[in-house]
């Protein structure tokens, strides 16, 4: 028997969803994988593997405004879960999904967005990518469903009952289902509710034909800890009626070392065998024993799918764990990585960013440059701090292990107060950890170029500043206009229970530390969808930054 190790793509990626492309003569059966972004620039990542264990990010679907834009819009909303489809008689391939401009789950306020699908022939390119092709109904996790029977295309979506009872304790958020033009997204029928859930929310919708039956696999309860998968079977169409089990197909519960699994996307590998994807989070614990809120958010996961009696068997009817039962041996370059390892470096040789860095919100023009200075990323802030809800000056990665550290080199001569860059531990705007140069003023009235931390409290909204002053002769500060040998060392490490983040400059040095529980906390307005990321920033106080911010030997190690 052979096993892997999940999660198969670790950090923030939530709702994985995946299509399937036949081998040819020259080449083998490859899969494609896309994951959630929520509010973060670009949309949509493209995963590629030919083992289905091994991925490595190829690009993203939405990459540029005409495409997704995302002003001002708070934690947990954006881009929601998605649908990746490939049709081999067109040789395309389809991404549905839908942006949330407004959600405010705590006052019950938000915009159910229309959604759109954006489509390519050539998934290599993110710049094949088309605009979006609106939808009429609307909801949120889209599906779309081509029934090669009668040869008509199907949206399914998530949205609130119209029938909703005024005193209702619950979402009441079902799965609806319509015939669409697909051409031009055109609703040709009414949405239909196929499936409504005990727990009040039923999401995460995808629709399947496999021999005589249709399946609708369906995520329920809340992607929180009741998070639970079901699947319901019709011999009829879309519409149903579906027969279901009784039962979702599993449950990991809240006190298992993979938690709130589910949303999964279930296919045919093209050898006669099924998998499916789903998301799961993977907490460790507090020194009281309790579970932390898990810091990379969730995951996504692979299991193996066997069917019985026409219903499918997830992990062999076990709960999801992280050492999972595979079909083949197959090496893992994930569980190569020992302590020491350079997990990735940046490649400052190229004209422009280089995949795997993410912004919040669309950005409304550049900030960064890669040939400004060569062998640097130069950033120049903008007018906006990080607790702004626009688009600030940071460029963020994913943490991906509990056990690593991102480390950067860092000049910057900033020659006004309120200027800053420095890195970043990134949760939200509401919640965040830095550790930068500054020019400060000081009680006197002069000016002195200052390290300033940042530290997240455990309350929203509200971290703490601290200053250090650079040595000078002796003295508490200085008044330089640049410092000496002008570059600073800055180093964010991560454990399982702690954050910490220092800066060196010859033989000054300052390291502060914090629990991650204080950092991944829920936001006032939003959700917490999305996991820590690790990245660089700018900014001016209510300017832009005229001094740029000069980035090189950025790494992320393994420790």
């Amino acid at each position: 028997m052979s096993y892997f190790r999940n999660p198969i793509i670790p950090g923030f990626n939530p709702d994985p969803t995946v299509c399937v492309v036949p081998a040819t003569d020259t080449t083998p059966t490859t899969y494609f994988l896309s994951t959630s972004t929520f509010e973060y620039f670009p949309g949509c990542p493209i995963y590629t593997s030919t083992d289905l264990i091994n991925w490595r990010l190829i690009g993203h679907a939405l990459t540029r405004r005409s495409q997704i834009e995302m002003r001002t819009v708070e934690p947990g909303a954006g881009c929601w879960a998605s649908t990746l489809r490939y049709r081999s008689q067109e040789k395309r391939w389809y991404l549905a999904t839908g942006v949330f401009q407004r959600y405010r789950p705590a006052s019950d306020e938000r915009i159910f967005p229309r959604g759109f699908y954006v489509y390519t022939d050539n998934i290599w390119d993110d710049d094949a990518w088309s605009d979006p092709v609106y939808f009429d109904n609307p909801g949120f996790d889209q599906d779309l469903f081509w029934d090669d029977d009668d040869g008509k295309v199907y949206l399914s979506t998530t949205v609130r009952f119209a029938d909703r009872p005024p005193n209702s304790k619950l979402k009441d958020f079902g799965i609806h289902v319509s015939e669409i033009e697909l051409s031009t997204g055109r609703t040709l029928t009414p949405p239909r509710l196929i499936r409504e859930s005990p727990h009040g929310i039923a999401e995460g919708s995808h629709i399947l034909r496999r021999g005589a039956y249709y399946y609708l696999f369906t995520a329920e309860g809340g992607t929180e800890a009741g998070h639970q998968e079901w699947v319901f079977r019709s011999r009829e169409g879309v519409y149903g009626p579906w027969e279901a089990q009784g039962k979702p197909l599993w449950y990991n519960g809240p006190d298992e070392e993979v938690q709130r699994t589910g949303h999964a996307d279930v296919f045919d590998d093209g050898q006669g065998n099924w998998w499916a994807v789903l998301l799961g989070v993977r907490p460790t614990s507090g020194e009281d024993g309790s579970f932390l809120e898990p810091q990379m958010g969730r995951e996504s996961f692979l299991v193996k799918v066997d069917w019985v009696d026409d219903w499918p068997i997830f992990n062999e009817g076990r709960n999801i764990t992280l050492t999972t039962i595979g079909r083949e041996p197959i090496d893992q370059t994930i569980t190569l990585i020992k302590p020491g390892d350079i997990k990735w470096q940046a490649d400052m040789c190229q004209q422009d960013l280089e995949l795997g860095w993410y912004q919040k919100n669309s950005p409304l023009k550049q900030c960064y440059s890669l040939t400004e200075r060569p062998g640097h990323l130069r950033l120049y802030g903008t007018c906006y701090n990080l607790s702004s809800p626009e688009a600030p000056a940071m460029l963020l990665r994913k943490q991906s292990s509990y056990n690593e550290t991102f480390e950067a080199k860092m000049q910057f001569t900033p020659r006004k107060a309120g200027y800053e860059a420095g890195v970043v531990i990134w949760w939200n705007q509401y919640s965040y950890a830095t550790c930068g140069l500054t020019r400060h003023k000081l009680l006197d009235g002069k000016q002195a170029l200052t390290m300033v931390f940042c530290l997240p409290t455990g309350t929203p909204g509200v971290m703490t500043r601290r200053y250090s002053n650079f040595e000078s002769n002796g003295s508490g500060g200085t008044t330089d206009e640049t410092l000496p040998d002008n570059t600073i060392g800055l180093r964010i490490e991560a454990t399982p229970t702690t954050y910490s983040l220092s800066f060196k400059l010859k033989n000054q040095e300052l390291t502060y530390s914090f629990p991650s529980r204080d950092l991944t906390i829920m936001p006032p307005i939003g959700g917490a969808f999305s996991g820590t990321m690790f990245g660089v920033y700018a900014f001016g106080e209510g300017e832009p930054v005229l001094d740029p911010a000069d980035f090189s030997d950025i790494v992320i190690r393994a420790t």
